[in-house]
């Protein structure tokens, strides 16, 4: 750790260097961006930190979040995924893996590409949130809401407001480390 951080991290190695070198960067990848719809999703009722650990299981089981191959899982694939004890076994969630990722291919041949279409949400660039606690970060706002009801028109599942504000966090849609946190002028 460089210096102070926003705190969330704890001792926990891998939080840390997510912290310090990915949360809060903006990224324009879609393959990236797929990446974090899918491990948002499987992070509902979870915490982060369980979602993290099981990421580079996660990339293995998901044939490292190539959302054309995902969109093509057979039956077969989907009984292996839910017997992989490497990531959550949820069906629920592996199903909307593949449910998400034909979506996101829609939204692509609509936009071109999945980053004009989401970053639309917050004019095209990063919003500087200015909080001083964690207690003042919001689970949801009013941007994650509007993304939430349009990601399900779409046909997108466990795309919750607050599943979509941690995208946002994620994706650098919104800078949330707090002002004391030293990736917070780095970012800005």
């Amino acid at each position: 750790m460089k210096s102070t951080n926003c705190g969330w991290t704890k001792d926990d190695d891998l939080m840390i260097k997510y912290h310090d070198e990915e949360w809060g960067v903006p990224v324009h990848d879609d393959r990236k961006l797929f990446e974090y719809i899918v491990l948002d999703a499987f992070q509902a009722g979870l915490s982060w930190k369980t979602i993290l650990h099981k990421r580079e299981n996660f990339r293995k089981a998901f044939d490292n979040f190539d959302y054309k191959k995902i969109a093509k899982y057979s039956e077969e694939k989907i009984t292996l995924l839910m017997n992989d004890e490497g990531i959550i076994r949820n069906q629920g969630k592996i199903r909307a893996a593949k449910t998400n990722a034909i979506a996101f291919i829609e939204i692509q041949k609509e936009f071109g590409t999945f980053d004009k279409y989401i970053w639309q949400f917050t004019d095209n660039k990063t919003i500087n949130n200015k909080w001083n606690s964690l207690s003042e970060i919001p689970a949801s706002n009013y941007i994650s809401d509007k993304m939430s009801k349009d990601l399900k028109k779409r046909g997108f599942k466990f795309v919750g407001t607050t599943i979509c504000y941690a995208f946002m966090q994620a994706a650098g849609m919104v800078n949330d480390h707090l002002i004391k946190c030293y990736r917070y002028k780095e970012l800005k």
